[in-house]
């Protein structure tokens, strides 16, 4: 029960990234990426010097754990942030929105996993809360010219999946390498904002906003969903993820930072009861012994 909650904890924090983008105001993407993971990189030698082993036995991985880790951190922001410069907000993100389900088809391949009706029902019903979703803020129109951002995507929603459900089969490998992880991406990070950017300085708010960022959606999530997808039910999370948008944009309502519109709600119907359906055999388990333990 505990990975499941660190996953859904992952997904809570995820929402929270598109006000705390506001707060940050005009930094260039991969700047922001660049501190953020940097950040993110500390909280990994705080857990590094707690286990009390040192920091180069916790570099010590396989060269397959660092292209699969460091390839979905890195690669899911670069192929995101190009899909955005080559294709409408509204349709890349959708496309985007595939990597739920996408983790919930892959992690049919995985040992001991199967797929049932009711996870590839609830994860369908996610995508459709999903399309009302975004829809509704600029109406969706695909278009052939903006092909190439589509392309880049898709790319980015197969990068995420495919790193999720790869995680499960690094088991053993500790939570704790998710830091070296996030080093190199945002080493990495900042070399494409050398590339591609302008240095923009962020204010003092700016800079807190990055930092907080750093501690949530963009750096300490990640360690919270590699903890999740290792060892809990990765079909439950896939699905369980579309409640990042709706989060997101509910979070933006209450903020008054966005408008709420009949399109939410009906949103917010579609994906928490793909979520609820998804999570059949959680309810089950927790009648069951709730049952048991009252006799």
């Amino acid at each position: 029960m505990q990975y499941n909650l660190s996953g859904i904890l992952a997904i809570l924090l995820w929402s929270t990234l598109a006000s705390l983008t506001v707060k940050v105001g005009r930094v260039p993407p991969f700047e922001l990426v660049s501190i953020s993971f940097t950040v993110a990189f500390f909280i990994g030698l705080g857990l590094w010097k707690k286990e009390g082993r040192g920091i180069l036995v916790h570099l010590k991985l396989p060269l397959k754990v660092w292209l699969v880790g460091v390839g979905g951190l890195f690669g899911y922001h670069f192929f995101y942030f190009l899909a955005l410069q080559n294709a409408p907000a509204v349709e890349a993100n959708l496309i985007n929105y595939l990597w739920p389900l996408f983790i919930v088809l892959f992690s049919a391949f995985l040992p001991g996993v199967k797929l049932r009706w009711f996870h590839v029902l609830g994860v369908v019903l996610g995508l459709g809360g999903v399309v009302v979703l975004l829809g509704a803020k600029g109406g969706l129109s695909f278009d052939y010219q903006y092909a190439r951002g589509y392309f880049y995507a898709f790319v980015c929603a197969l990068v995420w999946s495919s790193y999720s459900v790869l995680s499960r089969y690094f088991g053993k490998v500790p939570t704790s390498a998710v830091g070296g992880f996030c080093g190199v991406t945002a080493i990495l990070a900042f070399v494409c904002h050398l590339l591609f950017e302008t240095t923009v300085v962020p204010g003092f708010g700016s800079f807190v906003a990055i930092i907080i960022l750093g501690l949530g959606p963009v750096g300490g999530a990640f360690f919270l969903w590699d903890y999740g997808v290792k060892k809990g039910d990765i079909q439950m999370l896939g699905a369980m993820s579309y409640l990042t948008p709706l989060f997101s944009t509910l979070l933006l309502v209450s903020l008054e930072l966005s408008k709420a519109s009949r399109a939410i709600w009906i949103a917010c119907f579609l994906i928490v009861l793909g979520s609820i359906i998804a999570s059949l055999p959680l309810f089950k388990k927790f009648i069951i012994n709730h049952f048991a333990k009252s006799i």
